[in-house]
């Protein structure tokens, strides 16, 4: 007796076919395969599920329609998430709060040096030019004994100043020019891309409270003329932002600007 084959245990000999009646052989009985093991009584029969065409293919372990995880980014990579909600202008690299009240008078002093330090220079000469013209007119009549000699001295005095009123009124004139020039050019910046010179330098812009957007060339004037408001009472309206919750100037609040950092 031989117990070698697990599907014949007691080894009893397989029934014989009877031959063919032609000669032929019978068919040869092919062995039969090991059956897998069923699953217990009670689970149900669960087949993969195919994805629709296209869809995106879910991680093992995690129920179809919850949000995937991204995979790690390697390390030294930007992480990248959601973007957040914050201050205007925030996003794509832009502003991550409101300017500071020293910032904003620093960048009023930068663009003053570049562009209104000329122009007073050539004011304050000309005006020197004129005091010194106008000193000159008076005449020396201390030693005349006539009315002759007054007028001789008065006539020599004119034409000794005649000069110095035309230089100083060139060179003043000259500055305002170049006031003007410089006025438009920041205007034109500040309305373009938010920032003058003085401002880019201390990483802090002018955008529009809504948007975030920068305010145009006509915006921007506007404001420069809103800034008029600011100066009375000892200037409380360039003052208020040190207080302001948004850090808004009288001229601000008009236009619905807002500065804010750049960095």
């Amino acid at each position: 007796m031989s117990f070698g084959d697990p599907n014949n245990p007691y080894g009893q000999q397989p029934p014989q076919v009877p031959p063919g009646p032609y000669g032929q052989q019978p068919p040869q009985q092919q062995p039969q395969q090991p059956q897998q093991p069923q699953p217990g009584y009670g689970y149900p029969q669960q087949a993969p599920q195919q994805q629709p065409y296209g869809a995106p293919q879910q991680q093992p372990g995690q129920p179809y329609g919850y949000p995937q995880q991204q995979p790690a980014q390697p390390y030294g990579y930007p992480q990248q998430g959601y973007p957040q909600q914050g201050m205007p202008g925030m996003g794509m690299g832009m502003p991550q709060g409101y300017a500071s009240w020293g910032a904003r008078v620093g960048a009023s002093l930068l663009d003053y040096l570049i562009v209104g330090l000329l122009p007073t220079i050539l004011y304050i000469v000309g005006f020197v030019m004129t005091g010194a013209s106008a000193v000159a007119s008076l005449p020396d009549t201390s030693h005349c004994q006539d009315t002759q000699c007054v007028t001789d001295a008065y006539n020599s005095a004119s034409a000794a100043s005649t000069g110095a009123p035309v230089g100083a009124l060139v060179l003043m004139s000259l500055g305002g020019l170049l006031l003007l020039a410089g006025g438009i050019f920041l205007i034109a910046k500040e309305g373009s891309t938010g920032q003058t010179p003085g401002k880019k330098a201390l990483n802090i812009r002018v955008v529009r409270e809504a948007t975030g957007q920068p305010l145009g060339f006509g915006m921007a004037f506007v404001r420069k003329l809103c800034h008029f408001l600011d100066g009375p009472l000892c200037g409380l309206g360039y003052w208020w932002p040190l207080w302001d919750e948004k850090s808004q100037t009288f001229a601000d609040k008009i236009i619905g600007s807002v500065v804010v950092s750049s960095k």
